[in-house]
């Protein structure tokens, strides 16, 4: 028997994350950096441009994220396809804010994205 008791606490969204960092007495000033840090997401974008999936996955992977892509991407750099989009709460805003850094495209994509975790609250 160990001295100390793990249990994994169930928070999905940003107000469950709140709680659970006043819950346990931190400063309530780091509440607003460290809840988005609690929250993860999978999202699905559909009919993305290969070409751009290597872009988004690139941007996604220098913030500690990930995007699942298909296996012949590199090759089918020209073909469209579903992308999963795999990070925390904070990583999908850090990365919307990189996306609209890129050509047009990219940025219709930020915007879908920005769109989707703004209604999710």
């Amino acid at each position: 028997m160990s001295e100390y008791d793990a249990q994994i606490i169930p928070v999905v969204t940003l107000a469950d994350a709140k709680k659970e960092i006043q819950r346990i007495g931190s400063d309530p000033n780091s509440i607003d950096i460290m809840a988005p840090k609690m929250i993860t997401n999978v999202i699905q974008i559909s009919n993305v441009k290969l070409q751009d999936a290597i872009i988004i996955k690139q941007d996604m992977l220098s913030i500690g994220g990930e995007v699942a892509v298909p296996k012949d991407t590199f090759a089918l750099h020209d073909t469209n396809a579903n992308i999963l989009i795999i990070g925390t709460l904070l990583q999908h805003r850090q990365l919307i804010e990189k996306l609209n850094r890129h050509y047009p495209r990219i940025q219709r994509i930020s915007s879908v994205l920005k769109d989707m975790l703004e209604t999710k609250r």
